[in-house]
């Protein structure tokens, strides 16, 4: 995961960019926009059958999140995998408590 961080920010703009943390953000939106615009339209037009997604561009579109979401991470200094491995540790945790399905961040 650092690894892909890093490259990924071989693309970046500099962090002290006039507004960068805002243009990152909301290119964050904007990606995973793209991909609930795309999951409506199976919805809509293939009655929700998600063998129809095309792989290859839902594979494109992740690979727009993740690399914003590196950035971002960077842009705080933290860690792409200290991201990731607390992440795992989270949902380990609710697991194990059985609280996977509840709502709430702090159950």
């Amino acid at each position: 995961m650092d690894a892909y961080q890093q490259a990924a920010l071989r693309t970046a703009a500099p962090r002290d960019k006039k507004n960068e943390l805002f243009h990152l953000l909301l290119g964050l939106v904007g990606e995973t926009g793209e991909i609930a615009e795309k999951a409506k339209k199976i919805v809509r037009d293939h009655d929700s059958d998600f063998a129809q997604w095309d792989i290859e561009d839902l594979t494109k579109e992740l690979g727009d999140v993740l690399w914003y979401i590196a950035v971002i991470a960077d842009h705080f200094d933290v860690p792409l995998e200290d991201v990731a491995q607390r992440n795992i540790a989270k949902l380990a945790d609710r697991q194990q408590r059985a609280v996977l399905g509840g709502s709430g961040d702090n159950r």
